[in-house]
């Protein structure tokens, strides 16, 4: 089953923002943009924020939530928002404790974007 956000891009490339294979789902690489193709939140904290806030709604859709997450995979264009990205993680997972990967890369889609997460989960597995 494909899902969408909502971005405009998801419609205008021919992507899906999130799958679900049986038990599995998988959310691909998501960015702050909101649906009226703004980036919502000027720092690497409130993005981040916002991302997994869209993720779990997302996942809401398929009757998961936020403890079904196993694995979660950031991509900074700065390592020096670590400390902002992982205290948005903690947010939503630090009961969960699902694996977590931060990486560097040297620039998103827009100037304005600082982060982009991917993340998979299991329906039932409630980590935490």
């Amino acid at each position: 089953m494909n899902y969408s956000s909502g971005a405009p891009l998801e419609d205008i490339t021919g992507y899906s923002r999130m799958v679900k294979v049986g038990d599995h789902i998988y959310i691909g690489g998501t960015t702050a943009v909101q649906p009226d193709g703004t980036v919502a939140g000027d720092n690497p904290h409130d993005q981040a924020a916002y991302i997994f806030s869209k993720c779990i709604a997302l996942l809401q859709q398929v009757q998961a939530s936020a403890s079904d997450v196993i694995k979660v995979k950031a991509y900074l264009t700065d390592m020096a928002y670590a400390k902002d990205v992982a205290a948005a993680y903690s947010e939503h997972f630090k009961t969960v404790r699902p694996l977590f990967t931060m990486v560097e890369t040297p620039k998103l889609n827009r100037r304005t974007q600082f982060v982009e997460i991917e993340l998979e989960a299991h329906i039932g597995c409630e980590l935490g």
